[in-house]
């Protein structure tokens, strides 16, 4: 890629600065936030709650504001996730209330055109000065997908489907003459997206998929693979981490990105953050739609070790599936250097009582993250 092209979106997009673990948000447009629970607190879908939440958000200047794409609840008594806003306008909206972060649309490939999508996501770049970001799913929620019409295709066929709809929209980004492309998924005739983005070449493309074939994708697709690290230790996030990088050199000499994700239940205490965490989690946890995610999901016991189905279940329950930080503001501190140390670039965060919590992180730990060095 051309190096003075390249430069050009890092003048815009703070991806690409220079601190040394990147913050974000995850989930903040869809009602629960990331916890599966009844407790009070947990996130209410309202624009002035996602919209609290952006602010703080660039106060803080973080680099990264990522929305969950959602059209259907889990069920249980929560119908988790049910309420929420769509991503690309909840992108636009939010990327007009904002200064610093990078604002992501989460596309679901089935659910979306690429020359719409290639449109929309240019549009956003555009009202965001260059901070526009694209997070492509293949899709795995079946009552989802069967709402636009289309089947839910065999896991690895999602990825070869995914290749040809990303494809047309780096091409819509980059060219300025028209274009066909005659695929196996898609058909475009004299296809064209002016203006061009603010970005170039593009803007950042990232893959939320933690397989095999989904790392291959990234690899050869994408600036950013995200992935959960299920509390892994030291060593299991490095291995995780390298798993991405090697194979996007090996195979494509390119270079990415690789993004976690973590929730924070913090306390004065460890006690008083146990405390929180078992309230939260155990006592007010929504299992009918934790067991609804999971089951989607298709985790079972024939791929786990002993257990490992109950602890990731936990861990969804508590934080979308995310990296457990349960403690106090040191500790809070302590486990994003272990991310940052682990290799990851950045780490999406989010709190049971997300407003809440987030407003306590800005105050109390936000400050020491900066005073680490991490900022």
């Amino acid at each position: 890629m051309d190096k003075m092209i390249e430069e050009s979106r890092r003048r815009t997009n703070p991806l690409f600065n220079d601190r040394k673990l990147k913050l974000g948000t995850f989930c903040s447009n869809l009602s629960g936030g990331t916890a599966i629970s009844s407790a009070e607190g947990v996130l209410e879908m309202t624009w002035a709650n996602t919209s609290a939440l952006a602010r703080m958000s660039d106060e803080m200047e973080f680099e990264a504001l990522v929305p969950i794409g959602r059209w259907k609840g889990f069920g249980g008594v929560t119908n988790f996730n049910g309420d929420g806003f769509e991503a690309y306008t909840w992108a636009a909206g939010i990327g007009a209330q904002t200064e610093h972060c990078g604002v992501f649309a989460t596309s679901h490939v089935p659910t979306m055109h690429p020359c719409m999508a290639a449109k929309q996501g240019m549009t956003v770049d555009h009202v965001t000065g260059g901070r526009f970001n694209l997070n492509i799913v293949t899709g795995w929620y079946e009552p989802e997908i069967e709402m636009f019409g289309a089947p839910l295709m065999e896991h690895d066929r999602r990825y070869d489907m995914a290749a040809e709809w990303i494809t047309i929209i780096k091409k819509l980004w980059t060219s300025e003459e028209e274009f066909d492309f005659d695929g196996e998924f898609f058909q475009v005739k004299k296809a064209i997206c002016g203006p061009l983005p603010v970005q170039r070449p593009h803007p950042v493309v990232m893959c939320a998929g933690a397989s095999e074939r989904g790392r291959k994708f990234a690899a050869e697709h994408c600036d950013v693979g995200f992935t959960g690290s299920h509390g892994y230790d030291l060593d299991g996030m490095r291995k995780l981490v390298k798993s991405f990088k090697d194979v996007a050199w090996a195979e494509h000499r390119r270079e990415i990105m690789v993004w976690t994700c973590a929730f924070i239940y913090q306390g004065d205490t460890e006690k008083e953050a146990r405390e929180l965490y078992d309230y939260v989690v155990n006592e007010k946890g929504d299992d009918v739609a934790c067991d609804n995610l999971v089951n989607q999901l298709g985790i079972n016991s024939r791929s786990m070790p002993p257990g490992g189905v109950a602890k990731i279940r936990e861990n969804f329950k508590a934080g979308w599936g995310g990296h457990p930080i349960i403690g106090t503001k040191d500790y809070v501190v302590d486990q994003l250097q272990m991310i940052a140390d682990a290799g990851f670039d950045g780490t999406l965060l989010s709190w049971p009582r997300y407003i809440d919590g987030m407003a306590e992180f800005q105050e109390k730990t936000y400050p020491l993250v900066v005073e680490a060095g991490l900022r």
